[in-house]
């Protein structure tokens, strides 16, 4: 995660929206970031990222005990805790 988010306030503020145990949402949000780092970059460096592929990465990861619509919820409202700092936006 960029060193502009403060990941305290972003877990409390997705545990807020999405009812989900801060200590859950910060191990989806290690193997999200461990699905990023591990992505290949196209011809123009850019990276592409599935949210089906994601979610699926890490729902299906030993110690996640979570559905897969959990697991969505709480990337859409990290994706909209970044959006909302101007940290993150869709591609089209």
């Amino acid at each position: 995660m960029s060193d502009k988010v403060n990941e305290q306030e972003l877990i409390a503020e997705i545990a807020d929206k999405t009812k989900v145990d801060p200590k859950l949402i910060a191990l989806v949000l290690k193997h999200e970031q461990t699905f990023i780092n591990n992505a290949k970059a196209d011809a123009k460096g850019e990276v592409d990222i599935d949210n089906d592929d994601l979610v699926d990465y890490v729902t299906n990861q030993r110690d996640v005990k979570l559905d897969e619509l959990t697991v969505e919820t709480i990337l859409d409202a990290e994706m909209d805790y970044l959006m909302d700092k101007g940290l993150a936006g869709y591609v089209d």
